[in-house]
């Protein structure tokens, strides 16, 4: 990658980061590249854990349940809205950050399709879980990974054509800074019918999504998508499923029980994407 296309900044000062292995800024500062291709760009200081995030054994089990294929719907519309969206300046890739991007997956999709597309890529991604991470750089070695929080992130500012949000913290700050002017941000977030009949298993009231309009000050609506569909999943992809979701932290002890209890578990999926242009 070319040093004028690179996209880190440095988290403890703010000046672009240069290099191939060893990243350093003008001031010194310097972060060697991992074994696995990533580089930790987390400050202690921007941390409450010495381990924040999913752990080894939750990324290892997102890891499994997606590879399946369950979220298969997801990965192809994701792909579809970045090549019918994105908008690379003239005669460049694609400049694709992905804010939260756990083990990658979402980002195989995507790539796989700009591949087949013809379509040139320049991805980034980073997440604040090191296990996670660690999996997305082994996996996708042409792209660009970091340890990183979304609400300080260590990418230049205007580096991104498009800005990906799966399932993360809204860090709206930030994603301001970092896309380019007329960048465009996708956000996902659950469909109303989403896990619904798991959901009924976990809570004696069980409730669905609310589909909310919500303005961001400094981005404009520009399009919106919803997918949906139906899964069967068996009991020892259950637990990865449940771990994957807000309701993991929150559930009863007794509903957890009786999701584990279960043989399997059919239920709906759904999806929502909101596209955006920065003003």
């Amino acid at each position: 990658m070319a040093e004028g296309s690179a996209p880190w900044c440095c988290p403890l000062c703010g000046a672009p980061l240069a290099g191939d292995n060893a990243l350093k800024c003008p001031s010194g500062h310097s972060f060697d590249r991992a074994k696995e291709g990533y580089w930790h760009l987390l400050p202690v200081q921007n941390t409450r854990t010495k381990a924040p995030g999913d752990s080894r054994e939750m990324v290892a089990a997102r890891r499994a349940f997606l590879s399946a294929g369950y979220y298969g719907i997801f990965g192809q519309a994701l792909g579809e809205l970045c090549l019918a969206y994105g908008q690379p300046k003239a005669g460049k890739p694609l400049r694709l950050l992905d804010a939260g991007c756990g083990e990658g997956w979402y980002d195989r999709c995507i790539a796989k399709q700009f591949e087949e597309a013809g379509r040139p890529l320049e991805l980034a991604g980073f997440d604040i879980a090191k296990p996670a991470v660690r999996l997305a750089a082994k996996a996708l070695p042409p792209a660009r990974y970091a340890v990183a929080s979304s609400f300080h992130q260590p990418v230049r500012t205007g580096w991104a054509d498009v800005l990906l949000n799966c399932f993360s913290p809204f860090a709206q700050e930030e994603f301001l800074r970092v896309l380019r002017p007329g960048g465009r941000l996708i956000y996902a977030v659950p469909g109303a019918e989403h896990l619904f009949q798991m959901k009924a298993v976990l809570y004696e009231k069980p409730y669905r999504n609310p589909v909310q309009e919500v303005a961001y000050p400094g981005f404009e609506a520009i399009g919106e998508r919803e997918v949906s569909g139906c899964i069967t999943v068996p009991a020892g992809q259950l637990e990865a499923l449940f771990a994957m979701t807000p309701y993991y932290w929150k559930t009863p002890r007794d509903g957890a029980a009786r999701l584990a209890a279960l043989p399997e578990l059919t239920t709906d999926i759904s999806f929502r994407f909101l596209v955006f242009e920065k003003k």
